[in-house]
């Protein structure tokens, strides 16, 4: 008997949504991966069409799976295998937080400069 799903854990690995199936794992089991916005078990079936959320670091993905994998495919596969509904709004919240970073700085960066400290201000008011 054939079964048509792949466990999550190892469809997020080969999809290349995760570096290692462990930390697909680890993730599922914190609560980063949803269903129907409903926590996913490592062990639940992945099927044509499902939409998956998944938080990675800060960014909030939404996929819909296109092809059910078990191994790992090339980068290059990758719009083969799951379609990317992730609202553009998200990447640019991410790339404007790469960019600026806001109030975070690095241990040992020391205080920012009047330049800087006027840019984080501007920034603050825009948004």
């Amino acid at each position: 008997m054939e079964s048509e799903g792949v466990r999550m854990d190892k469809w997020l690995w080969a999809a290349r949504l995760f570096k290692t199936r462990a930390i697909a794992t680890d993730a599922i089991k914190g609560g980063k991966v949803k269903m129907d916005d409903a926590p996913v078990k490592p062990s639940r079936d992945v099927k044509e069409g499902d939409i998956i959320q998944v938080q990675i670091e800060q960014l909030h993905k939404v996929v819909q799976v296109k092809t059910v994998i078990k191994n790992r495919v090339p980068a290059k596969m990758v719009p083969e295998v799951y379609t990317d509904l992730t609202p553009k709004e998200e990447y640019e919240r991410i790339e404007f937080m790469h960019a600026y970073k806001g109030e975070y700085r690095d241990r040992g960066a020391g205080r920012p400069t009047k330049k800087e400290r006027r840019m984080i201000e501007k920034i603050k008011e825009e948004y």
